[in-house]
C-alpha cells in the first residue's frame, strides 16, 4: 500500500468520526463508502456478520450497532429516510474483520481499528489499575491512623493484627486472613489486601474508617472493646455488599498491587519519553 493512500485513508477515517452523546462514532452509511462497498445491500451483510461476533463474544450488541435513520438527497431537491447505524469503535473493528481483506480499504481498516481499539483498552486498563492503586493506598493510610488511634487506648501491635483479622472474618463471612490468603493462593509473607480486587479494597478501607471515628466517639478502650466495634462495622460493610449481589469471599483475587505499581511507573517513563520526543520534533 502507497503511503498516498494510507494518508488519505487515515484523513477519512479520521474526520468520518463523530460524538453521539460523548461516544466516539461512525456512521455505517459512511463507513460503507470509505471501505469501497457500492451496495448497501453487500455492506449490510457484513454488518450482521459483525454483529453475530460481537454477539458470540458476549458484548452488547445495542451498545456498539445502533438504529439511527439519515436523509439523503433524491433528484429534484426531494429528500429520503433511510436506515442507518452509529457504529462505536469497537463496531468498526468488527465489520473491519470480517470484511474482504483483499481489498486495500478492508485492509487498511483492519489494522487502524485495531490499533485504535487496542489503545482504548490500554488508557482503560491504565485507569483502572491506578485506581486499585490509589484505593490500596488510602487503605494503608487508614489503618495506619487505626492503629495510631488505638495504641493510645491500650492495643499494641500484636492487638492490632488480631483485630484486622476478626475484622477480615465479619467481612469475608467467617474467613479470616490467614484463611482469605489460602484461598486466594497469597502467600503468607505478602498483604492479603495486595492481592484483592478494587471494590473489597474499598471495602475495608470503609469499615477501617467507620472503627476509627467510633472509637474516639464512643472513647473506646481495650482490644476486646474496639475488636467488638471493628466486627460490627465489617458486617455492616458485607451487609451493603450481599444486598447488591456481591460476596467478597468469592471475588477473584488480582495482581499483586506491586507489580501493578511497577508497570505504571513504567509506563509513566514511556509516556514522558514520547512527549518529550514530540516536543523535540515540533521545536525542530
Amino acid at each position: 500500500m502507497k503511503k498516498e493512500q494510507i494518508e488519505s485513508l487515515f484523513e477519512k477515517f479520521e474526520s468520518a468520526s463523530q460524538l453521539i452523546e460523548d461516544v466516539e462514532c461512525w456512521s455505517a452509511r459512511e463507513l460503507q463508502t470509505i471501505l469501497g462497498y457500492t451496495k448497501w445491500q453487500n455492506f449490510e451483510y457484513i454488518l450482521n456478520k459483525a454483529k453475530e461476533a460481537c454477539k458470540n463474544a458476549e458484548i452488547s450488541v445495542s451498545n456498539h450497532f445502533t438504529e439511527i435513520s439519515k436523509m439523503v438527497e433524491l433528484g429534484s431537491s426531494s429528500k429520503r429516510e433511510i436506515a442507518d447505524f452509529a457504529l462505536t469503535r469497537y463496531a468498526c473493528y468488527l465489520v473491519a474483520q470480517n470484511g474482504d481483506s483483499s481489498k486495500t480499504e478492508i485492509a487498511f481498516a483492519q489494522t487502524y481499528f485495531a490499533v485504535q481499539t487496542r489503545k482504548q483498552e490500554i488508557i482503560e486498563q491504565r485507569l483502572l489499575d491506578k485506581e486499585r492503586v490509589s484505593a490500596r493506598e488510602k487503605l494503608s493510610k487508614s489503618e495506619k491512623k487505626l492503629s495510631g488511634i488505638i495504641y493510645e487506648r491500650g492495643v499494641d501491635e500484636k492487638g492490632f493484627a488480631l483485630i484486622r483479622s476478626k475484622g477480615d472474618s465479619a467481612l469475608f463471612g467467617g474467613f479470616n486472613t490467614s484463611e482469605m490468603k489460602h484461598k486466594l493462593q497469597v502467600s503468607d509473607s505478602k498483604p492479603l489486601a495486595d492481592f484483592l480486587p478494587t471494590l473489597t479494597i474499598k471495602a475495608k478501607d470503609f469499615a477501617t474508617e467507620l472503627t476509627s471515628h467510633n472509637v474516639v466517639e464512643k472513647d473506646l478502650k481495650g482490644e476486646k472493646n474496639i475488636a467488638e466495634e471493628h466486627i460490627d462495622n465489617n458486617k455492616a460493610v458485607r451487609k451493603i455488599l450481599l444486598e447488591r449481589g456481591v460476596k467478597p469471599e468469592n471475588l477473584p483475587s488480582s495482581e499483586d498491587i506491586n507489580k501493578v505499581k511497577r508497570r505504571l511507573k513504567n509506563e509513566g517513563k514511556n509516556i514522558e519519553k514520547n512527549v518529550k520526543k514530540i516536543s523535540s520534533s515540533k521545536n525542530l
